[in-house]
């Protein structure tokens, strides 16, 4: 089993090292201006690691809202084919896997920037909790000091390893509490508004599976809000960080590339109807020196025709 596993272990160790490298050099760069000790400097350098991190995922996240959409657009297709080979789940299964070929369609795109940031979650946990039991893991490792700074730096009085569920070891417990609750709350709270935002903005009405995302509007806010009060400050200030990181980029992904006939869409084509509008080029009305008289017409008497001509 440690053979199998190895792999994996080597893989989450090096993820370890790079987490605590990047705090580091982001910490190294923000202790001239508020000094080592300073929990400015290390929550700064943790809002470093979000946006390097969220940078890396930026072609992946298109991908996962343009997965996203594509997936919403085909439901009527799928839902069609699902009554058709209702009796036949392996034709079922290719002509499925077909319409996804045809249509440019990756049913797992969606969950990439998830499953890629939760190795780097995990990793910045591992590393806060080393910091505050004093076995660093990563870079840490080979400097105490910077274990010693760590633990030292506070944000509004608190230590960024706190947690809720350690808030009587802190120097303060009603300052943990009062700062890990709002966090869990804010991040929390825009876990729901950037779920909400895919929904409202980007989802074609009559759906199937805008029904399946309105239950994950509930349910992730819920898991994060369990799950937070084992979280430590530092992974709260990166967790919240990125949902709104995530949340103004999905608002411009969504401007960008809306869902064909979700209310996005229908405002990015007025959007569009107004630019065209305002490139219309409106022709210059001829000045009077410019206008060229036609000579007038004479009245000439109509000829009749030859039938007529020979009666008189």
């Amino acid at each position: 089993m440690s053979t199998i596993f190895a792999p994996f272990v080597w893989v989450f160790h090096l993820l370890e090292d790079i987490v605590s490298w990047i705090l580091i050099t982001f910490h190294s760069l923000l202790t001239p201006v508020f000094g080592a000790r300073s929990g400015v400097s290390w929550a700064l350098s943790i809002i470093g690691l979000v946006i390097v991190i969220r940078i890396l995922l930026i072609p992946l996240f298109v991908k996962q809202i343009r997965a996203t959409r594509n997936m919403q657009a085909i439901q009527p297709q799928i839902q069609a084919l699902q009554k058709k080979y209702k009796d036949d789940r392996e034709k079922l299964g290719q002509e499925t896997m077909k319409l996804y070929r045809e249509t440019k369609t990756n049913p797992f795109a969606s969950c990439l920037p998830i499953l890629l940031q939760a190795p780097v979650f995990f990793a910045l946990f591992r590393v806060l909790q080393g910091i505050a039991t004093r076995k660093p893991q990563g870079l840490f490792q080979n400097n105490m000091e910077l274990v010693e700074q760590a633990r030292a730096a506070e944000v509004f009085g608190v230590p960024i390893y706190a947690t809720l569920l350690n808030s009587g070891e802190t120097p303060s417990q009603a300052a943990t509490i009062g700062l890990t609750v709002g966090l869990i709350i804010f991040m929390s709270a825009t876990t729901f508004i950037t779920q909400r935002q895919l929904i409202l903005k980007n989802a074609a009405p009559n759906n199937p599976m805008v029904q399946q995302q309105k239950i994950l509007l509930y349910v992730f806010p819920i898991i994060f809000a369990v799950g937070g009060i084992g979280f430590p400050i530092g992974v709260l200030i990166y967790w919240s960080t990125t949902n709104v990181w995530t949340m103004f980029q999905q608002f411009w992904v969504i401007r960008n590339s809306p869902t064909p006939g979700s209310p996005a869409y229908d405002a990015w084509l007025k959007r569009k109807e107004i630019k065209k509008a305002k490139k219309g080029i409106v022709e210059p009305t001829p000045e009077a020196h410019d206008v060229i008289e036609e000579p007038p017409v004479r009245n000439q008497p109509k000829k009749q025709p030859r039938s007529k001509r020979r009666k008189k």
